[in-house]
């Protein structure tokens, strides 16, 4: 089913400064980007930088004054299904190197401080039978309340505050399946029915992979329930929002208006 994407934003730039974006879907053999139309404002230098794990790429733009970013493409999303709470963890020393790095804290996830909690709260159950426990726990224990977090609010303070938006529920999810010795990363993606619409956050947790033995797979899991892994287009990935940030700006810019729409054809 191909995805239509639309997303609009626009800042200003009072001195020329440098901003690094990642908005574009990323090409991968899970997706298809069909088609893909990026408009830029005139800038002062423009750069494509490869992203984390070599999902997706970054722009990495000098600009100044009033900046407008608009895209529009279709996705064609292919990616295999498994019923992740059947699939069995890996042990540390099975897992490949690249995934080693998703088991430790990051900026927003301090998997070490909520490690007695999961024990005591997730401890009877294993690999992805614990993953969907925990996203259960988080859906209904944790309310989506929009406006309710900032950019420096981490896994702890949501467990805490118990309110967040996406990219709070992926972070308490991230900091769970990692306390329990489970590798797991941050996704930036787009998906129909987010509401309301915007660039969204989910998690992937690396479990067994049902069709190779002994080896294992990345698999998305979106604790706010908004988001179909079938119909789930990725932009990229990293240990926390820092690392896929759609804008990160080198300086100040006053953001403006912000727009992102996505639809699934029949």
């Amino acid at each position: 089913m191909p995805l239509d994407i639309s997303a609009r934003f626009t800042f200003r730039l009072d001195t020329p400064t440098d901003v690094l974006l990642q908005f574009e879907a990323a090409q991968l053999p899970e997706q298809a980007v069909l088609r893909a139309d990026t408009r830029l404002s005139e800038t002062l230098h423009l750069a494509r930088v490869p992203s984390t794990d070599q999902i997706g790429e970054r722009l990495l733009l000098r600009a100044e004054g009033e900046f407008e970013v608009s895209y529009a493409a279709q996705v064609e999303v292919q990616r295999q299904l498994a019923d992740i709470a059947a699939l069995p963890a890996l042990d540390p020393h099975e897992l490949p190197a690249e995934t080693v790095g998703y088991l430790f804290d990051s900026r927003y996830c301090q998997a070490d401080r909520l490690q007695s909690f999961v024990a005591t709260r997730f401890g009877g159950l294993q690999g992805g039978a614990r993953i969907n426990l925990m996203r259960e726990w988080i859906a209904c224990e944790i309310e989506y309340a929009p406006g309710s977090s900032t950019s420096d609010t981490t896994a702890l303070d949501t467990f805490v505050e118990r309110r967040g938006v996406c990219r709070d529920f992926a972070h308490v999810l991230i900091a769970f399946a990692r306390a329990s010795a489970i590798p797991a990363r941050y996704v930036s993606c787009y998906a129909p029915g987010v509401d309301p619409p915007d660039f969204h956050a989910l998690a992937e947790v690396f479990l067994a992979n049902p069709e190779t033995p002994g080896g294992g797979a990345w698999h998305m899991v979106d604790a706010t329930g908004m988001a179909d892994p079938a119909h789930t287009a990725k932009i990229g990935v990293g240990h926390d929002a820092a690392d896929v940030s759609f804008m990160t700006v080198f300086g100040n810019a006053d953001y403006g208006e912000h727009e992102v729409k996505v639809t699934a054809r029949d």
